[in-house]
Formats: structure tokens, sequence, C-alpha cells
């Protein structure tokens, strides 16, 4: 300890040096959570570095265009890639303007009319409210992508959950888009827009009625939150546009491609050999409608380009597809939980595939 005197003999005044302990620690600490910062900063930009961004792959696919100009040339010169693009362009054509139409149409319900507004019209009970929810379907314009969550909201807002099932199915099928499509797609055949409307309409009142009869409230898991909460009806309508069109956009081509590749690629004797087998038939276009998962108001026009096929195994496609796909299996499940999805995914297949055979085989 320092002493500082003034001439006298004695000490004056003491005075203490105080280490900087703690300034000098912060500092320290400081000094490495910058290098640390800059060293995961550094790490993730040389991480990002070794992964393909978009731009990075578009570039590559179009060098990778430019060299082989001449085998691709020389593929899409061959008759049966002129008949897949022939197909598969024709399809995209007529399919897409009626699906951004039911987009917005089905953004436009989803965001400005409340929820509520569904609830003061259903009636009480239940054995009422679901022939009345199916038949709103017809008059509500949406694809299935929009009715789960529509549907979602209807039971968080205390509409019985049968009706609101019943909605679901119901609105993807036979509302006015739909329907639409359908009389363009089957010019020919305008028996086949009632044969839909009809079949679509008896399965989705059964399914309600049967849920209401043996549903049991442990299966279905209310919705958690409302859809769009918290931001602005402009938002959330841009929101729901831009998320309808390329989910269902990117489905329409998948569909389109499939659509393409059974007419020019599948062996002919292949497609007669199911196509010439009513049950084999009506059961194939069933599971296809899963698998390719097609947006409602584009499906038609997919199914109208599967000419080896009857208008009941035809049929059947259109009225599976709108209300059992790969992709409404996973909405179902996250909307309303899984023990739900796995009880109502296979009695819908089932019932559907009975209805619209038996529909077909009377109207059609």
């Amino acid at each position: 300890m320092p002493m500082r005197t003034t001439g006298g003999t004695g000490p004056v005044a003491t005075t203490k040096t105080v280490p900087r302990e703690s300034g000098e620690h912060g500092d320290v600490e400081t000094d490495r959570g910058r290098e640390g910062q800059e060293g995961r900063e550094g790490q993730e930009a040389r991480d990002e570095g070794r992964h393909l961004n978009s731009a990075l792959l578009l570039t590559l696919l179009l060098v990778t265009a430019v060299m082989f100009q001449g085998p691709i040339r020389g593929a899409l010169a061959a008759p049966v890639m002129q008949s897949w693009m022939t197909v598969f362009v024709a399809v995209m054509v007529q399919a897409l303007p009626f699906l951004v139409l039911g987009v917005l149409l089905s953004a436009a319900i989803a965001v400005f009319v409340p929820a509520s507004f569904f609830a003061r019209a259903l009636p009480k009970r239940p054995v009422l409210a679901v022939p009345v929810a199916s038949a709103a379907g017809a008059v509500l314009p949406g694809c299935e992508c929009a009715s789960v969550p529509v549907a979602g909201a209807l039971v968080r807002r205390g509409v019985t959950p049968a009706a609101a099932l019943a909605f679901l199915l119901s609105a993807p099928a036979i509302n006015p888009i739909v329907l639409t499509a359908t009389a363009v797609a089957f010019p020919g055949n305008p028996e086949m827009v009632l044969a839909r409307f009809v079949a679509s309409l008896l399965v989705a009142c059964a399914m309600g009625w049967l849920w209401h009869r043996l549903g049991r409230t442990d299966w279905l898991r209310p919705p958690e939150r409302a859809s769009y909460e918290g931001q602005g009806k402009g938002a959330a309508f841009w929101g729901s546009v831009r998320h309808d069109v390329t989910h269902a956009g990117g489905f329409l081509v998948v569909g389109a491609m499939a659509a393409a590749t059974l007419k020019a690629v599948v062996p002919a004797e292949w497609l007669r050999l199911a196509a010439g087998h009513p049950v084999l038939s009506v059961l194939a276009l069933a599971v296809l409608a899963v698998l390719l998962s097609i947006c409602s108001e584009a499906d038609a026009f997919v199914a109208a380009s599967l000419t080896q096929f009857s208008l009941t195994a035809r049929l059947t496609f259109l009225v599976v597809g709108p209300m059992i796909d790969l992709k409404l299996f996973a909405m179902q499940a996250g909307t309303f939980g899984r023990a739900f999805a796995l009880r109502f995914a296979p009695a819908t297949f089932a019932l559907a595939v009975v209805v619209s055979a038996l529909t077909g085989t009377v109207l059609l």
C-alpha cells in the first residue's frame, strides 16, 4: 500500500489503489463474446456458401441445358414427348384460370367472412345442420386447401363437428367454380356435372351423419388458434392467395404431368386392361386421385384427359380427390389431430368410392 507524504515525518494521506478487476473481466467477456459471434457468423457464411440457393441452382440448370441442348432438342422432338407436351400444356391452359379465380374467392371468404356467420346460419340440431352445411358448399367457392382452416374455425366457434366436417367435404367439390370447370372440361357430357354434384353432396351428408352417430370427442382435437390471427385484412388476403396459388399450382403441375405421362408413356395395353374392367378402373382412378392430390378447381381437366376410362371411373376420380388425398390427410391431421385423420380419411375414401360408383351407374 503506497504512502504519500508532504515534507513532514508522519503520513498525511493514504490512498488505496483498487484494481479494475470487474471492468477488466467484463472487457474480456465482451471480447470473447464478439469473437464467438464473429466465429459463428463466419461459420454460417461458410455453410451457406456450401449449400445451393435458388439462383445458383437455376444457373446450373441453364448451363446444363445449354451444354446438352442437342440431346435435349432430339428428345423433345420424339413423338412421345410431342404427345406428352401437348397433353400437359392443354391441361395447364384450361385449368389455370379456374384455379386462380377459385383461390381469389376462397381467400376472400376465409378472410372477410366471419366464422360466426356460419354458426348463426346453421340449425342447432346436428341432424339438420349437416345437410344445411353440406348445401352451403354449393354457394361458397373454395378449394380443399381453404376448406380445412374454415372447418377448423367453425368448430372453434361452436358449430357442431358433424356440420363442420360435412362442409369440409362438400365445399371443395360442389362450389360454383368447380362445377363450372367440370362443365367446361366435359362439354359433351353435361350429366357429369349433375353426377358430381349429387355424389359429392351425398358423401358429405353421409359422413356428417356418420360422425354425429359414431364419432367421439376424444378423437377430434379442436384447432388451437384462428387462421390469420394478428394480421390485417389485406395482408391476410394476399398471404392466403400466395399460399394457395403456390401449393395448388404446384399440385396442378404434378397432376398435369401425371396425366400426360399416363397418356403418352404408359403402354396403351395397360390402360385398356385397367379401363376395361369396371371395378378395377374405379379403384385405380380412386387411388390415383389420392396420390396426385390435385386442386379441385383443376381436377376436372385431368379427369377429362383420361379418355381410356369410363365416365363412372372418372366420376370417382372427381368425387374422391376433393375429399381425401395426401395433402388433405396431412392438413386434417395437423388441424384436428392424427387420431381423427386416421379414422376419418379411410371412411371417407370407402364411402366416396361406393357412392360415386352407384351414382355413375344411375346417372351416367
